[in-house]
């Protein structure tokens, strides 16, 4: 008894010690139950440049700072020098920040932190530590799409779209030719921007933060449908649409927000990690035998958005070095991890008669008869979008006919028919209907003599093309 009331007082003097001014507790600030704030210390041997990066940032641009601490790559010590480092005589190094080191506005934008870095980090970057995936992601119709939409795309060869238009629109998900002025700052015409198919100052091609957005760059975000969405949207691309719609998409909805989008690269598992694919899944993470690709070409059978759907080994912008049925191989190994393997042949059996029918039943005839009228002069055959009559032909393949053939690949019923075939056959018939009555009357289709916004360059890039002698 004398014994534990000896210990009820220790305690009770224990307790008055903590709440007392200069007490464990008053020492803490917090009480125990209480979160405490961790603080970023820099103490894994960073050079004094690179622990002046972080301690500027810190203060001009919290932000940055913010997603770079909850980044792996502050958690592996890699600092911004470590993506940002540059030479004096690198064509992307940026002199708008050496200035930076001259102002002296706070403590650590001082002369002896001075080092060359580039303002944009590329591919030929982000390769010092990720070789595998800078190489595997070069030659894929992302990196390699500005030369893809050059070759083929009538609003950038007649210059239909104004250079504002294109900027806002068309590059900020192609990319643009990234351009510096005489005094090393980026041209406002080409910068900001991290469209997939950048062409960067250093020579390379693309931007690894479309997908993995800086500085966080984070596995777990491009692993989501959001991310690939910020691009394939709309009625002409609408691939998250129709995902959305499927059950793969709806599944993810119900319950997505559980399932473990950050494990770590190559370990990312169906049925672990996710119960239903997002884009990346199916597209790009390993599954099963299927090693990881940041490739987007592979996996592919079909070139669902072309006019008249081919292989890609057919398609004559960027055709595919590998075989169709190598890679419709991989997607099936891709969906056997969650389908039987009559149900997966089932689907692309579907989707290659939906194909089929697009091909034979809708364009085909529909680009005969636009052949008949160039042949006979009732059209112009740079007519393109000043022509109502080209412009159905145009969306009888661009959006009704890419979403009657997407909507089967991805299975979305509402797609394929009411947003896809059902349209494509309003689009025939007024095609058709106008079409034979001007071949009849031999009468020429309206081409408006004034297009607006037609002001765009015309020219090439030389940097993707070469000069023309």
């Amino acid at each position: 008894m004398k014994k534990a009331i000896i210990l009820a007082g220790l305690a009770m003097l224990a307790a008055i010690w903590c709440l007392a001014p200069g007490g464990a507790w008053a020492q803490d600030k917090t009480a125990p139950n209480q979160a405490k704030v961790k603080e970023f210390r820099i103490v894994r041997g960073m050079s004094p440049q690179a622990q002046a990066c972080i301690e500027c940032h810190k203060i001009v641009s919290p932000g940055i700072f913010d997603d770079w601490a909850g980044s792996r790559h502050a958690n592996a010590n890699i600092s911004c020098l470590d993506c940002h480092q540059a030479k004096d005589s690198d064509p992307d190094l940026s002199k708008a920040h050496q200035a930076v080191y001259e102002k002296g506005d706070n403590p650590w934008s001082k002369s002896e932190y001075m080092t060359p870095i580039a303002g944009v980090v590329s591919p030929k970057d982000c390769s010092r530590c990720h070789p595998d995936e800078a190489k595997q992601y070069s030659v894929s119709k992302h990196a390699n799409t500005l030369q893809i939409i050059w070759t083929i795309d009538p609003w950038l060869n007649f210059g239909l779209n104004s250079g504002l238009e294109r900027v806002n629109g068309c590059f900020h998900c192609h990319g643009t030719v990234l351009k510096q002025d005489k005094d090393g700052r980026l041209d406002p015409m080409t910068w900001p921007n991290v469209g997939v198919g950048r062409l960067n100052l250093d020579g390379s091609k693309g931007s690894c933060a479309a997908c993995h957005t800086r500085h966080r760059f984070s596995v777990a975000e491009a692993r989501k449908p959001d991310t690939c969405g910020q691009c394939h949207l709309g009625p002409d691309h609408p691939q998250i649409e129709i995902w959305n719609e499927s059950k793969h998409g709806a599944i993810y909805h119900s319950e997505g927000a559980k399932w473990n989008f950050a494990a770590a690269p190559g370990t990312w598992t169906p049925g672990v990690d996710y119960r239903t694919p997002t884009c990346a899944a199916c597209h790009m993470s390993g599954s099963g035998k299927v090693l990881t690709t940041h490739d987007v070409t592979e996996r592919l059978s079909w070139e669902l958005q072309a006019p008249l759907t081919i292989r890609p080994q057919d398609f004559k912008p960027w055709p595919a070095k590998s075989s169709w049925q190598e890679e419709r191989a991989k997607m099936q190994a891709v969906c056997k991890q969650c389908h039987s393997e009559e149900w997966v042949k089932s689907h692309y059996a579907q989707m290659d008669g939906v194909i089929k029918d697009y091909n034979e039943v809708y364009f085909k005839p529909t680009k005969a008869k636009l052949d008949e009228l160039y042949a006979k002069g009732l059209m112009p055959k740079d007519a393109f979008f000043k022509s109502p009559l080209w412009n159905e032909f145009y969306e009888l393949w661009h959006h009704e006919g890419r979403r009657a053939r997407m909507g089967a690949a991805m299975m979305a019923p509402d797609y394929s028919w009411w947003h896809g075939f059902y349209e494509c056959k309003k689009r025939y018939v007024k095609f058709h209907e106008e079409a034979d009555r001007l071949i009849k009357e031999h009468k020429k289709a309206y081409v408006a003599p004034y297009f607006p916004g037609a002001t765009g360059n015309t020219t090439k890039p030389p940097q993707i093309f070469g000069t023309k002698k």
